[in-house]
């Protein structure tokens, strides 16, 4: 009884064609790679633009808070731009004719990208002391985006 059989030597023929499938396979999922670091890239841009209109935002509204704390409690009333509705970014109303608004609006539309005039509002409420700014803005993905500041105010 033979103690070993002996196995065919493999034929040259049959591992042609190896190689390059192995490489083909290692180009796949090289080219998976470098995809996956495209959308990550391609993410991180996207959500640092959104980060900056959120900081610009929230700039314009506290220049608006910060114009309004000097101003006249006689003249507060008259920053009031839209303030009615609660249709967040469609408020109805009034818009407001002074000219730190009117100024203010122009930065607005300026700055932030589709934040027209006619979306932005300024609450004044004098009873309370308090003013809401809402800012309004549609960045090129076509979704809406929003920021509000409420503020206690203390006019002299």
């Amino acid at each position: 009884m033979p103690a070993h059989v002996a196995l065919p030597a493999p034929n040259r023929a049959s591992q042609g064609g190896m190689m390059l499938i192995e490489a083909l396979i290692a180009v796949l999922i090289f080219s998976f790679g470098i995809l996956g670091l495209i959308a990550l890239q391609a993410n991180a841009i996207k959500l640092s633009t959104d980060a900056r209109y959120r900081t610009d935002a929230a700039l314009l509204a506290n220049q608006l808070i910060a114009r309004l704390s000097v101003a006249a409690a006689t003249d507060a009333a008259s920053y009031a731009h839209r303030a009615s509705g609660d249709t967040p970014c469609a408020p109805s109303g009034t818009e407001s004719t002074a000219a730190p608004v009117t100024a203010w609006l122009s930065e607005v539309e300026n700055t932030l990208p589709g934040a027209a005039k006619t979306k932005q509002q300024v609450k004044v409420d004098m009873a309370n002391n308090v003013v809401v700014v809402t800012l309004c803005w549609e960045p090129n993905n076509g979704s809406q985006h929003r920021h509000t500041v409420t503020t206690q105010m203390q006019w002299q």
